[in-house]
């Protein structure tokens, strides 16, 4: 078989993958960003969400089960091709390897080479992950109801104040009183989540009007960081676990079970967030920040670093880790079910 198909063939599965990875996967991360961006409770008021049930609760009674689908168009169009683009890259670079090992290798890699082909992967992923995963986590943060938006459509005389973070009691009032809904606008185009957005298209659209190109990698040095080191960690542990199987059994890896492939999925996943998690929350915070000097709350990734320890101690940097890990096995078992599944179809 040619490289070009070669590619064609991991494209499609790795596709398929990742397509899986969203459905399974989507909820879970909703609850995720909410809990890593809800903002330090002031002294002596009570925390937006007081753990991930609560978080849960909140969604489903404002917004119901499509509130914890908010952004989904977004990650299934681009982390299908986030995903392609990862396998892709990985079995590219595993060739590379085998290649350069010579026949003695049998085509295993080390585990140091096995780490480099998956933090390649998480580099040229990035390049689609950055933006995608910014405007979904803007979705996905973004809670005010029909009010909200009303108030918004009704006082937002330009394109920079299309959203009250006020929620529905601040609309409501805003309204009918003149002052306050003068307070309200004010207040709007100070916050962070000054713009708001019907959808992903929607999202790319407004922040490129207004910020261009920078606007959508917003947050993407901190995004590369976490894909080197996350996948570097998650396709080693798949492909490590892949390879011992396939000593121990003496088998292809087309014939290694099903339920192999689903377990190492999961700890890969794993492998991934229990590494990179920290990052994960800086991420979020810096992707759901203001956009400009006026608006911004941290100034880098290392200010973001500092604020978060100052504010909320070692914590800060594990807000929304139990429903990570509880989304960490079956979307990554499903991931690499569905990209295995595929492989051997298209044999």
């Amino acid at each position: 078989m040619s490289d070009s198909m070669r590619a064609v063939k991991d494209c499609a599965s790795g596709t398929i993958g990742g397509f899986l990875q969203v459905f399974v996967g989507q909820p879970f991360d909703t609850v995720k960003v909410r809990l890593q961006t809800m903002p330090a409770p002031l002294p002596g008021q009570a925390p937006k969400y007081s753990g991930t049930l609560d978080c849960v609760k909140k969604t489903l009674s404002k917004e119901g089960i499509r509130g914890f689908y908010k952004g989904t168009t977004t990650p299934l169009v681009g982390v299908g091709a986030c995903v392609s683009i990862q396998f892709v890259t990985l079995q590219a670079m595993k060739r590379y390897y085998s290649d350069k090992n010579g026949p003695n290798a049998n085509g295993f890699l080390s585990n140091s080479q096995l780490y480099i082909a998956g933090a390649a992967s998480g580099i040229t992923n990035s390049i689609i992950s950055g933006p995608v995963e910014h405007i979904r986590t803007r979705l996905q943060v973004q809670t005010g109801g029909p009010a909200v938006k009303a108030i918004a459509g009704a006082v937002a005389s330009t394109g920079e104040v299309a959203a009250i973070a006020g929620g529905e009691a601040a609309a409501a009032v805003a309204l009918t009183n003149p002052a306050t809904k003068t307070m309200v606008v004010e207040t709007a185009a100070a916050s962070k989540n000054a713009l708001f957005f019907t959808g992903p298209v929607d999202a790319v659209q407004k922040i490129y009007a207004n910020y261009g190109v920078r606007g959508l990698y917003k947050g993407q040095a901190v995004t590369m960081v976490r894909e080197f080191q996350g996948y570097g960690a998650y396709f080693a542990a798949y492909e490590y676990l892949i390879q011992r199987a396939m000593r121990l059994e003496n088998k292809q890896r087309s014939e290694l079970s099903t339920m192999k492939v689903v377990a190492y999925g999961a700890c890969a996943g794993y492998a991934m967030w229990t590494t990179v998690y920290p990052i994960d929350v800086i991420k979020s915070k810096l992707q759901t920040d203001g956009f400009t000097a006026g608006t911004r709350q941290y100034s880098s990734a290392l200010d973001c670093a500092r604020q978060t320890m100052a504010k909320e101690g070692i914590a800060g940097f594990f807000k929304g880790f139990a429903p990570c890990i509880l989304r960490a096995a079956p979307a990554n078992a499903v991931t690499f079910l569905g990209f295995e599944m595929a492989m051997r179809l298209l044999r």
